[in-house]
């Protein structure tokens, strides 16, 4: 059995398996999963797992050089927003259209979807290197 925090084999596969420059994308429960892109699930109901509990545990696992956000967080989700940047004070942020982040999930190697209920709870993580 591993040993540590993050249980979920499918997403430690997938953060495995990344190189330099390849995205994942976290999502709350109403983004859609793009056609093609692996789909982990992990909402359970409303709020659990939220957006949060997931990106921290998914931060410690894996070297991160960007994140992307869609831009209508500081407004519609600002609490998620500066959690978001507390977290990631040192990586380069993106901040994109809603319909232009969606279409940018497309390419991520797999969407995780969590059970966060607010508007906006999404990212795409750019995996770094770690020499």
């Amino acid at each position: 059995m591993k040993k540590g925090k993050f249980l979920n084999s499918e997403i430690t596969k997938v953060i495995c398996d990344m190189g330099h420059t390849d995205e994942i994308t976290i999502g709350d429960a109403g983004l859609p999963t793009p056609e093609g892109v692996k789909k982990i699930d992990l909402a359970l109901r409303e709020g659990l797992p939220s957006f949060l509990e997931v990106l921290e545990l998914v931060r410690e696992e894996m070297e991160i050089e960007k994140v992307v956000l869609a831009a209508e967080i500081i407004k519609n989700n600002h609490d998620i927003y500066e959690a978001v940047m507390k977290m990631f004070e040192n990586a380069e942020i993106e901040l994109i259209e809603h319909e232009d982040f969606k279409r940018r999930t497309e390419s991520s190697k797999a969407f995780i979807r969590t059970g966060e209920c607010t508007p906006y709870a999404n990212i795409i993580l750019k995996s770094g290197v770690i020499f």
